[in-house]
């Protein structure tokens, strides 16, 4: 089953649950699919998340096969993420949070290190952030 936001000429959304693509496109040419609130039969497919992603499958296999993996290889798996995704600032942490939350440096991942002034100073410009421990690994 697809599950597919719809509207009809009257604004109204509600949801449609059809086999395929082109099930709907059949009962739609055939004036089978009508409003609950107004009885227009004049729809239309609304863009919705899963539709315009198309990753709702891709999404399910990826957390079958992370249930498999190991902690400490997760771990790994987030650390080697964290280093090709972020950029390192290094002790400029907070300097440069700060400055990418006022808008004077341009939006991006970042990483490093802070005091717990540096923090709380982040905290109280209400600037998001995470701490995350970055593990030893043995070659």
């Amino acid at each position: 089953m697809i599950i597919y936001d719809l509207t009809c000429d009257k604004k109204h959304k509600f949801e449609g649950w059809f086999k395929d693509l082109a099930a709907f496109e059949e009962q739609k040419a055939g004036k089978l699919i009508t409003c609950p609130v107004c009885g227009s039969s004049d729809v239309a497919m609304l863009p919705s998340s899963i539709a315009v992603m198309g990753r709702s499958r891709e999404l399910k296999e990826r957390k079958a096969n992370l249930a498999d993996v190991s902690p400490m290889k997760m771990l790994e798996m987030i650390n080697d993420f964290v280093m090709k995704n972020f950029d390192d600032v290094g002790s400029r942490f907070a300097e440069v949070a700060l400055k990418i939350h006022r808008g004077e440096e341009k939006r991006r991942n970042i990483r490093g290190v802070t005091t717990d002034t540096e923090e709380e100073t982040l905290r109280e410009e209400g600037v998001e952030f995470m701490k995350i421990p970055v593990p030893k690994f043995d070659s």
